[in-house]
């Protein structure tokens, strides 16, 4: 999947936080099962946001072909994120297509979007590795605690060339647009949780590197 030059994930999270509380919202702690996870993330959405109706119709029966980058762009361009400037879109053409997604209402953080066979795979930057303090004891942490990002997996790849950490998640062709947007929305949120999260295992931009 082909990606722009990104800014680190933690970037997001100032930006994020400041337009939460511009809508008059706050952040609350909550201790819960981690098999709850997943259920409590919907439910917090559904609290801060009304729904699109359009967006809770299936797009498929299951029967039909499936999502193709063309029709998802085709899409979410009805949805009333993107039709209200939450979300921006722009279609990466090359080897390996993908739609890449602004979304404004979390920092200007950059999604990305691909299909492949039966699958679509949205997937987000976190940071470079070279930004781990302590690359074997942050893994071994994320390991430990994966769970509570729900829906969504953190893999090492190369972004640009450079070895990085990217958050990713997964779903049918014949998903409705409903669980599209609910894996795109939690993939963001789980990206700006991560960023708080995992804060004491990475360097500030400005610290040398060891």
């Amino acid at each position: 999947m082909k990606h722009l030059p990104q800014r680190s994930s933690t970037q997001h999270v100032r930006a994020f936080r400041e337009r939460m509380r511009e809508q008059g919202l706050v952040k609350k702690d909550v201790w819960i099962r981690p098999e709850h996870a997943a259920e409590l993330a919907a439910i917090e959405r559904a609290m801060r946001e009304a729904r699109d109706p359009a967006e809770s119709n299936p797009s498929d029966d299951g029967k039909g072909p499936g999502w193709t980058l063309p029709t998802i762009r085709h899409a979410l361009a009805q949805t009333s994120a993107v039709r209200d400037g939450g979300i921006a879109l722009e279609t990466i053409e090359g080897a390996e297509p993908s739609l890449h997604l602004v979304m404004r209402d979390y920092g200007g953080l950059s999604v990305f979007i691909a299909v492949g066979g039966e699958q679509i795979i949205v997937e987000a930057f976190l940071w470079p590795l070279t930004q781990v303090r302590d690359p074997a004891a942050f893994n071994a942490h994320v390991l430990a605690t994966h769970k509570l990002l729900p829906l969504s997996t953190i893999a090492i790849q190369p972004v640009g060339g450079v070895p990085s950490y990217a958050m990713f998640g997964s779903l049918d062709t014949h998903s409705s647009l409903a669980n599209l947007m609910f894996e795109i929305e939690t993939l963001a949120e789980n990206v700006i949780h991560a960023s708080d999260a995992y804060a004491p295992y990475l360097r500030a931009v400005t610290e040398p590197q060891g």
